[in-house]
């Protein structure tokens, strides 16, 4: 490696070491104050999803940006509130969502494209929205606040993990097409950090060895399939990061990117262990 590329490389690890330390600042501030905690995961859905659309913009898709970003910010809102028209609210609100984009088709001039635009609309709002608002409902379980810890620490010690591993042993691609730098070697190393990081949650998490053994193991594969989705997004939209509003991360959907599947079945299958165990 050349003088200039390592230079570039102790850079950018800098950067990321800096924003790491910022962005842990922030949301453990935040954790302890729900009305901020809902507002900054509210925000991060909204920058999220401005991203995601300006990579579809990008790419030459005609999409409803601001219909859609206006829908995303209402799931985390309306969890917030607790608003619930129907038990199973969500499903009307995607019925919906859907009929008012096929009236705003209808207004456009030209029909070419509709398809793509009502479906990656909607697919922008369940990808973002949807499954990061998941975090707000794990913060109104009881004891939310190490709840989300756990699955913060959990997912994003898979993340080091991946990047440390992979950097000093990588030499297998992973799935060079989608992301040439990921390696199996990573990826292994991503996963053991994730098990190791949800044992190490035993004093906050109540759950047997087994169940934490298992969660790390489920985390760590869906983390990296959600990294792994956000990459294939960008390798199609022909770009490196999201955004760049993030010193040697990104954008946002560069950060919260293997939260994204992870945050959703950690919600239910500590919900569902929880009822069953009857822990209150």
């Amino acid at each position: 490696m050349a003088v200039s590329e390592r230079k570039l490389t102790m850079s950018m690890i800098v950067k990321r070491l800096i924003s790491a330390v910022v962005l842990t600042m922030v949301v453990s501030i935040a954790l302890f104050h729900e009305m901020l905690f809902n507002s900054v995961m509210i925000f991060l859905t909204v920058i999220g999803l401005n991203e995601f659309f300006g990579m579809l913009e990008r790419k030459g898709i005609s999409i409803y940006k601001y219909f859609g970003i206006g829908l995303g910010m209402m799931i985390p809102l309306s969890i917030m509130l607790r608003f619930e028209l129907t038990r199973k609210w969500e499903l009307l609100f995607v019925v919906l969502a859907l009929l008012f984009l096929i009236i705003l088709q209808f207004k456009r001039r030209e029909s070419s494209g509709a398809i793509v635009g009502i479906s990656t609309t909607i697919f922008g709002v369940i990808y973002v929205s949807w499954f990061f608002s998941f975090l707000i409902k794990i913060r109104q379980l009881p004891d939310g606040i190490w709840l989300v810890a756990g699955v913060l620490i959990i997912t994003k010690m898979g993340d080091i993990g991946a990047f440390l591993l992979g950097s000093v042993f990588g030499k297998t691609p992973l799935i060079p097409r989608i992301s040439p730098k990921k390696s199996v070697e990573g990826s292994l190393g991503g996963l053991m950090f994730s098990v190791f990081a949800s044992l190490a949650c035993k004093p906050f998490l109540p759950l047997s060895d087994l169940h934490l053994v298992c969660l790390g193991i489920a985390v760590g594969i869906l983390g990296q399939l959600g990294d792994l989705s956000e990459s294939l997004i960008k390798r199609d939209c022909q770009i490196k990061d999201s955004a760049s509003l993030i010193p040697g991360m990104g954008g946002v959907l560069d950060i919260i990117d293997s939260l994204l599947f992870t945050v959703p079945v950690y919600y239910f299958y500590i919900k569902t262990l929880f009822n069953y165990l009857d822990v209150s």
